[in-house]
């Protein structure tokens, strides 16, 4: 057997008679690096993982996520927790028809995870419940740790927390009953949009997508202060995605600010808001737009195409009201 196993899998197997202290997963791992090697000795290290799980309709459920669920209700240390809770994470993933079977309680058990201690455990629950939250049938009870998310996600400043709590925040259902939380955590959330981490960039701003359509949390956006390079935001240099969200946030916005009832109150922001560095006078913005036109991934070219539209139907029916206001007046 030993001939079989290269360094990788024996650390493997080491780690979970070590931390998890059962012989089940540690010959999960073996049996896993065995039949991998076997196959294909050039490339032994090609799908071994420490929990290898197969689907197979065909078969009866392997009872895998009950079995890691009750490891992680005995307590166990914070290396055994963080490996549990990685591979509840997976079965969540692989094996639909038992987390579907999983109950409330299993999910408290991971939720109770976001008060631990250790920031790498609460980053690996917040995981786990990513994976239930993807489940439609899940998603009610997970909607019971959002606060407890925005709370993390706007007090403690670590991208891979960022990047999970925001995946959780974008799935859920943002409730009226949070917007106070919310409205709170938008400066965190500008700061995070204003880091250098793409993936938290491109979480943060679909949230802030949904936000801005949300009529009471509009100006509490467009008033939060940004750092005077916020339109470097818009560099060829960023990857794609995160460019096509960010024409959509600032499609949205300008969708929110011509809106009659918002029009109606005379609004006031600071210097150095992001109404301002999107839509003042001094605005860069228009020249970021034009440079984009020429960017060579096609999603970003039509998304910044309609973002110009967008503002130029804005601008135009903002002309059209200001001569009919003044031909009304004469």
């Amino acid at each position: 057997m030993e001939k079989f196993l290269d360094p990788n899998i024996r650390r493997n197997v080491l780690f979970f008679i070590t931390g998890a202290g059962t012989a089940y997963l540690a010959y999960k791992v073996i049996r896993s690096g065995i039949s991998g090697c076997l196959q294909n000795r050039d490339a032994s290290n090609a799908g071994i993982t420490r929990f290898s799980i197969k689907r197979d309709s065909k078969k009866s459920k392997s009872g895998e996520l009950r079995r890691l669920l009750n490891l992680l209700k005995q307590q166990p240390d914070n290396f055994t927790k963080g490996m549990l809770l990685h591979g509840i994470t997976r079965c969540i993933y692989l094996l639909e028809c038992e987390a579907k079977d999983c109950t409330n309680d299993d999910i408290n058990v991971i939720g109770s995870l976001l008060n631990d201690e250790e920031k790498g455990i609460k980053i690996q629950a917040l995981n786990a419940l990513n994976a239930f939250a993807s489940l439609e049938i899940k998603q009610r009870k997970i909607q019971e740790y959002v606060p407890r998310v925005i709370e993390l996600v706007t007090t403690i400043w670590d991208s891979d927390l960022h990047i999970a709590g925001l995946k959780l925040l974008n799935l859920a259902i943002l409730e009226d009953r949070w917007f106070l939380m919310l409205r709170r955590g938008i400066p965190s959330f500008m700061e995070i949009l204003q880091a250098k981490n793409n993936l938290a960039q491109l979480q943060v701003l679909k949230l802030l997508i949904t936000l801005s359509q949300k009529e009471e949390l509009l100006y509490d956006i467009l008033n939060c202060q940004v750092f005077p390079d916020f339109l470097n935001l818009f560099s060829s240099q960023l990857p794609g995605n995160v460019i096509c969200q960010m024409l959509l946030l600032v499609q949205s916005l300008n969708v929110g600010i011509n809106n009659p009832r918002y029009q109606s109150v005379s609004w006031e922001y600071n210097e150095e808001s992001l109404y301002e560095a999107l839509f003042g006078q001094d605005s860069r913005l228009p020249s970021k737009l034009l440079s984009l036109i020429l960017h060579p991934e096609e999603d970003v070219q039509r998304q910044v195409c309609q973002v110009i539209l967008c503002l130029e139907q804005s601008k135009s029916n903002e002309n059209i009201c200001e001569i009919q206001t003044s031909s009304s007046s004469t």
